[in-house]
């Protein structure tokens, strides 16, 4: 009664302030245990008024009354129906189907006495058949997520108890916002809390998300502020705070909100500070929160909408010809009537045609017309196929099953196979016109391996690395990992692994040291985690071809020039480095710690490092500006809050570094006077010489690598990163001894080679977004004491912020120039070469401007509306003038089987996009090494800086298109679809690269016509440095202007728009995480799968369904027709020659079985012969198994069935004295055989399951109609089917019947089938042919065939020259380097000969259109 006064209150509270169930209510469904079938909503849901939570303790007993009516409890219902409202419900929303009120519609019609065609149970019997099967899945499919309801609302977790003042066991429906909540390792967290404690020594909470996006990389969450310094866990007696939060919304990514205290000093809060619902514990042995949001108003739970319902175009194609079919109905209905208001005219005056009322009154011949015309439309339902969408909704889960179930698409190292998450669009994969593909883990393999790095201008290949990755075999590795990840399963729940939890003492609960709680992970079936080894789990990102990196030997020897000794000479003198080893150290000193990686030692303890005062600092402004904004408690945070400013302190960890003294300085010395001349030797440094120098090492290679290799206690380290761009260059500077250590809320700490332990005082993180496109740390160096701010990113960003030099500059700014200079010729040749570069440079600031910007950015983080916005605002203020430290470049690899797939998609006629947010050059490299551009294609490239230009271009582009389509003669087959389905090869091949800042002008509306113009006229399309938004826009534009089918695919969150515009969207589980996963239809593990489900179950679920719903459509009005050309003999009165029971049972149980093993197990081609030939599938592109003509053709073939199955037996029996039931007794059984026969003459292979269920229905129409004879004396008086089928089996013309009339109705489709097999054979069938050889002879037909089309191929390419190409001259050999798949480690370079025009419009644009650069080595 409680609850239900709470729900009124909510509700009546929700109502009174103006707020809809639209705004914040939504159906949800779990997927699986813990919401991880969730996905994310496109755009988050508005805030609205902000939430007050009150704790649940006695002192806030009648404040928390008063709030506690608008909360929701943590029970959660994702069930549609109870025992009480699943028959009404469930038949609301059967009856919203068109096809459903209509029989409804004919039920009631039938119960009007006047316009009575059958008995009343009789014309409810298929209604009420189709409405339990549907009603019986519903409802199974109810129970099971009730069942897991159940389970996940009666699980255990720590609750503080007022009563009892402790805590106590409680199950998670009990849950109730304002409740403390304690956690231990491994538990699920129940609900969204705001954590006040952790054993944690630095009061952070390691958390694994997988659960809500299946990222399994350990994320850090911190204690509010204030709570972090207690020494003991925090009291829920003496809590007298108060929580002011934004109301419940679904954005994962934002938490606004602060907690203010008794004396109204308020502590901000962010996500940082909450433990979502779903979230694992790890690596912290205990935790309390409180809980602010809870069941339904969770953000889990507002993030879980279900799954997905598109309509697919084939189902959309028969909701149309369905309408035609009710045409044809009504015109047969009026046919009926009008003929029987003629025949009641010609027989106007005999009582016995025209039979009065009772009261003597003659009813008009125009009044029972219109009766016979409602009549009619009952005698005729069955034209309008009420079981064709349960028919099609089973044949597609048979279809998925079998998808499922194909070995093929099993990856046995990650242990997955494709999910099919949409239920009802598998015909779509068969009509794929357009795919649209990420780049990063779609193409490619997502692990990020270090390859090469310029610093201070020189290039440093890594020759020895290259060579190690190239006799890498990594699967002798991958064979001992094991995957440790969180499953969503019930048995998961109930044993936790104890993954990552330290051993730690047994001791008191209030002491503050890493103490075991006693939470709910008893509760949860756990009694491990004390004593196992931690850290047991697989991290991402950590394969072995990813952490092992050999360093180069010149970059080494001049890392090793890096010792104590160089900052302090032993005379005592001050003498300043060179700038390059400077260069070097703050290098890798910024791929150490520029970054969010959580780092775990797991054999020890993690301790803080205290901080030592120091002296002689000007630290008072900072002082002054900690004490202003004291009051306010503003948190130390990491992102995305961009923390505040932490205690102007730093440790000295060795010895020498208080000496050093040049840090000190605010400008470097000038470089030693032999910099300049290597400077100015770069080119020889930075190339030749890296295989030179390399060469001459090759003895010494092994003692550097072990020299240089990580030191022991480096090898025991965990690292946690969320991405694989950041694990790379982690792995690559402990390669030279510069290792992570630890990371704290407070400092970072990294082992440097010679110079031993430094912590850096970590005072923000201004984490990567995709406006700024880069990430900043600000530390306080341990040995300058200066306040250092580290960036990296996109080399087209940091080039933008660095110093300006002067002309009349100094020589350190000259010298920047030349780095500057040198460093962007590497970068161009690493995005030749295929690689991902980041850029690193630093900033170093004084005191004054530090405090300056700290106030500002104080501001910003106080700020409660528009916080995100103002702390970019702050972050782009800092990044600013920045000094170049050098450049990155890390591979990744190509998927085994991408080229092959990318090929096989384009011959089956598949127009290919790459978006990605690359780089042009590695794009475009990428895009050659994957075969989505051939060598010898003609290569377009759109990068320009305003509107007309870009309009200016495309329209030189498509000129020369246009010449050279003209100058070339068109194939005859293409016919009207050429623009959606171009033969590649007819005029050459086009590609066309565009840049993001130029397709933000093409994408603008009075552009788009142009640029769908031109795009459709390439075969390929490139879209470099393309956002997330831009790559949904691009989808929806093709899909919408263009009207073709389209697929997106994706791995990352950043694609998941993407998924979602597309017809089809298809994710990837990789590694970053499975949000692109959750947002899919399908899911699959690899790129190369999508050959297989497109070219072979696409194809095969398409034509079986297009097969099976047209067979539909012809068996119904093949057999409506019987009766309506009865009409013509009965006065057109709706009488029917056959009992109505057969008439019912004939299309819901005879002939209802084997259309539907027909569309399951149908196979017109072989898999590997569709594979094989990829040209086949654009047999569904086009649409050819179900177009309009086919249907009508179907339908006319229907017609003439049926006139065949009706007069055979009426010219046989003319003149006899049979009754009416015995007439139609033998068309019945000839409809049954021709119907059943026909699907056999349609069927492409026929098993003994095809022949079983055949046979099957004959026994059971015979069965049925002796038993319905026998037992049936005065069914329908005054006529009935006694003993009718009994005699007709004894009479040989009924046999003789049935045969002839068989035979002349299914002649000229058998006579059409065979001369179309033999005289003009489809493609199709030509490849069916193949199948039947054998393999020899198999292999030569196929190599024939492919042969045959290539010679075709290249007479329609050459046959006339074109005119454009004698016009202009030949453009120049291009390189481009092609990258090798995952198979082969290294990258060497190819020279293609790239045909790419190069257009002069008269104008000079920078990059405008230019030519892909030479690629050397």
């Amino acid at each position: 009664m409680t609850e239900l006064l709470q729900w009124a209150r909510h509700h009546w509270h929700r109502l009174m302030n103006g707020r809809t169930q639209h705004e914040d209510e939504r159906p949800y469904s779990y997927s699986s245990l813990l919401v991880c079938g969730g996905k994310s909503s496109p755009t988050p849901k508005p805030a609205g008024k902000h939430r007050v939570v009150i704790p649940h303790l006695p002192c806030f007993k009648d404040e928390y009354e008063r709030f506690s009516g608008t909360y929701m409890n943590n029970r959660i219902r994702t069930t549609k129906y109870t025992l009480l409202n699943f028959v009404p419900r469930n038949l609301f929303e059967q009856f919203h189907r068109a096809a459903n009120l209509y029989f409804l519609f004919l039920v009631v019609l039938n119960w009007v006495p006047l316009v009575e065609a059958f008995q009343k149970e009789i014309t409810m019997l298929p209604l009420v058949v189709v409405l339990t099967i549907i009603a019986i899945k519903d409802g199974l499919e109810d129970y099971r997520k009730y069942k897991i309801d159940k389970q996940i609302n009666n699980l255990i977790t720590k609750v503080y108890s007022r009563k009892e003042r402790k805590y106590t066991d409680c199950c998670w429906k009990n849950v109730t916002v304002g409740d403390f909540i304690r956690l231990s390792c491994n538990e699920i967290i129940p609900a969204d809390m705001v954590l006040l404690f952790s054993t944690d020594p630095d009061g952070i909470c390691h958390i694994e998300t997988s659960g809500l996006d299946g990222e399994s990389n350990l994320k850090q969450r911190q204690v509010v502020r204030g709570y972090a310094e207690q020494d003991s866990e925090v009291d829920p007696e003496k809590f007298s705070s108060r929580i002011e939060c934004e109301s419940p919304n679904n954005d994962l990514s934002r938490f606004r909100g602060f907690l203010e205290h008794s004396n109204k000093e308020r502590v901000g809060l962010s996500k940082e500070n909450l433990l979502l619902r779903g979230c694992t514990i790890r690596n912290t042995e205990a935790v309390v929160g409180i809980v602010v949001y809870a069941g339904h108003e969770t953000k889990a739970m507002l993030n879980n909408s279900g799954p997905r319902y598109k309509r697919s175009k084939l189902e959309r194609r028969a909701n149309t010809d369905v309408l035609w079919c009710v045409l044809l109905l009504v015109v047969m209905c009026l046919t009926g009537a009008l003929g029987h208001g003629v025949w009641l005219s010609r027989y106007e005056n005999m009582l016995f045609f025209n039979i009065p009322e009772p009261d003597g009154r003659v009813v008009s011949p125009v009044l029972t017309g219109f009766y016979v015309f409602w009549t009619m439309i009952i005698l005729l339902q069955v034209l309008i196929p009420i079981s064709l969408y349960v028919s099609i909704e089973i044949v597609k889960l048979g279809q998925i099953y079998f998808i499922q179930s194909d070995i093929d698409f099993y990856n046995e190292k990650i242990d997955s196979t494709i999910q099919c998450r949409a239920l009802n669009i598998t015909e779509d994969l068969g009509q794929i016109q357009y795919l649209f593909s990420d780049k990063t883990g779609t193409l490619t393999e997502n692990k990020m391996v270090f390859r090469r790095c310029s610093v201070a201008g020189f290039d440093y290949c890594h020759e020895e690395n290259a060579k190690r990755l190239e006799s890498y075999q990594e699967a002798g590795f991958e064979e001992d990992e094991c995957a440790d990840t969180l499953s969503g399963s019930i048995s998961n729940m109930a044993k936790p692994r104890a993954q990552g939890c330290r051993t730690v003492p047994r001791g008191p609960l209030g002491s503050k040291p890493s103490t075991q709680l006693s939470g709910s992970a008893t509760a949860l079936g756990s009694g491990e985690g004390s004593g196992e080894v931690p850290h047991s789990r697989q991290a991402a990102f950590s394969s072995p071809i990813e952490t092992d990196v050999v360093p180069d030997t010149r970059l080494l020897d001049k890392f090793r020039q890096i010792t104590p000794q160089l900052f302090t000479p032993l005379d005592g003198t001050t003498q300043s480095p060179p700038l390059e080893i400077l260069y070097i150290l703050d290098f890798f000193i910024a791929l150490a710690i520029c970054n969010t990686v959580v780092v775990s030692a797991p054999n020890q303890p993690r301790q803080k490092i205290g901080l030592s005062s120091l002296t002689g600092m000007p630290i008072k402004s900072l002082e002054e500006i900690k004490n202003i904004f004291q009051k306010l408690s503003v948190r130390r945070s990491s992102s995305p809050s961009l923390a505040g400013g932490k205690d102007p302190t730093s440790g000295t960890p060795s010895a020498f570094v208080s000496r050093i003294s040049f840090f000190n300085r605010t400008k470097l010395s000038p470089p030693m006077e032999d910099e300049s001349s290597r400077m100015g030797e770069s080119s020889q440094a930075s190339n030749s010489s890296c295989c030179t120098e390399t060469e001459a090492r090759n003895s010494a290679a092994g003692s550097a690598e072990a020299l240089a290799g990580p030191p022991p206690s480096a090898s025991n380290l965990c690292y946690e990163a969320e991405s694989p761009d950041e694990a790379a260059l982690v792995y690559a500077a402990r390669a030279y001894r510069c290792t992570l250590q630890s990371r704290t809320p407070e400092q970072v700490m990294v082992d440097f080679a010679a110079l031993g332990s430094l912590t850096f005082q970590l005072l923000h993180i201004l984490p990567f977004d995709s406006v700024r496109k880069r990430m900043s740390v600000v530390v306080r160096h341990p040995l300058s004491k200066e306040v250092v701010v580290y960036t990296k990113g996109a080399d087209s960003v940091i080039m933008e912020l660095l110093s300006v030099a002067a002309p009349d500059g100094t020589n350190l700014e000259k010298q920047q120039m030349i780095i500057r200079e040198k460093t962007q010729s590497h970068l161009d040749e690493y995005a030749r070469r295929g690689l991902r570069t980041l850029c690193i440079a630093k900033k170093v600031m004084s005191d004054p401007e530090y405090t300056e910007w700290l106030r500002d950015h104080f501001l910003a983080e106080t700020s409660i509306d528009n916080r995100e916005e103002l702390l970019v605002e702050s972050a782009m203020r800092l990044e600013t003038k920045l000094t170049l430290l050098g450049a990155t470049g890390i591979e990744d690899r190509l998927q085994e089987g991408v080229p092959e797939t990318i090929e096989a998609l384009h011959k089956a006629g598949i127009k290919i996009w790459m978006l990605t947010g690359d780089k042009q050059e590695t794009a475009v490299n990428i895009a050659y090494a994957c075969k989505l551009l051939e060598p010898d294609d003609k290569l377009f490239i759109l990068n320009t800086q305003s509107k007309g230009a870009c309009e200016m271009l495309m329209s030189a582009i498509l000129k020369e298109l246009q010449k050279r389509t003209q100058a070339s003669p068109e194939p005859a087959s293409l016919g009207k679809d050429s623009r959606h389905l171009p033969d590649p090869q007819c005029s050459g091949r086009a590609g066309l690269v565009i840049t993001g800042k130029t397709l933000e002008f093409a994408l603008q509306e009075s552009v788009q016509r142009q640029f769908l113009e031109l795009t459709s006229r390439c075969q390929a399309v490139v879209c470099c440095r393309a956002t997330p938004l831009q790559k949904s826009e691009v989808v929806k534009l093709v899909r919408n202007h263009l009207h073709v089918m389209t697929l997106a695919i994706g791995d990352g969150a950043n694609d998941v728009s993407m998924i979602q515009v597309a017809d089809i969207g298809v994710g990837v589980s990789g590694q970053e995480g499975m949000q692109a996963v959750m947002a899919s239809d399908f899911a699959i593990s690899q790129f190369r799968h999508l050959s297989k489900l497109l070219l072979v179950h696409g194809h095969w679920c398409y034509t079986r369904l297009s097969n099976m719903i047209l067979y539909f459509f012809y068996k119904n009005v093949a057999y409506v027709n019987l009766l309506f050309w009865y009409q013509f003999f009965c006065g057109f009165s709706g009488t029917s020659m056959t009992d109505y029971w057969v008439l019912i049972f004939f299309n819901l149980l005879f002939t209802s079985v084997p259309p539907i093993i027909y569309g399951v197990l149908e196979k017109d081609v072989s898999a590997e012969t569709l594979l094989q030939l990829p040209e086949l599938y654009q047999s569904g592109q086009r649409s050819e198994a179900y177009v309009p003509l086919t249907f009508w053709i179907t339908l006319l073939d229907a017609f003439y069935q049926s006139l065949v199955c009706f007069f055979v037996p009426y010219f046989a029996y003319l003149g006899s004295d049979i009754d009416i039931f015995t007439f139609g007794n033998p068309l019945n059984t000839s409809a049954l055989f021709i119907i059943l026969l026909h699907l056999v003459i349609e069927s492409k292979s026929l098993t003994w399951i095809h022949m079983l269920v055949m046979v099957g229905s004959i026994l059971s129409y015979f069965f049925f109609a002796l038993a319905f004879g026998a037992l049936c004396v005065t069914c329908n008086p005054p006529s009935n089917p006694y003993w009718i089928m009994q005699k007709h089996m004894l009479d040989p013309v009924f046999y003789l019947v049935c045969v002839l009339t068989t035979c002349i109705a299914l002649l000229p489709r058998f006579l059409y089938r065979v001369l179309q097999g033999s005289v003009f054979p489809s493609p199709i069938l030509r490849a069916k042919y193949f199948d039947r050889l054998a393999p020899e002879e198999r292999a030569e037909a196929l190599k024939k065939w492919a042969g045959t089309a290539k010679t075709n191929q290249v007479a329609s390419k050459y046959a006339t020259p074109p005119a454009a190409e004698s016009e202009r001259p030949a453009p120049g050999p291009s390189a481009a380097l092609a990258m090798k798949p995952a198979t082969a480690c290294a990258i060497e370079p190819e020279n293609f000969p790239t045909c790419e025009t190069v257009l002069d419009l008269g104008y000079s644009e920078p990059g405008a259109s230019k030519m892909i650069e030479p690629s050397a080595c």
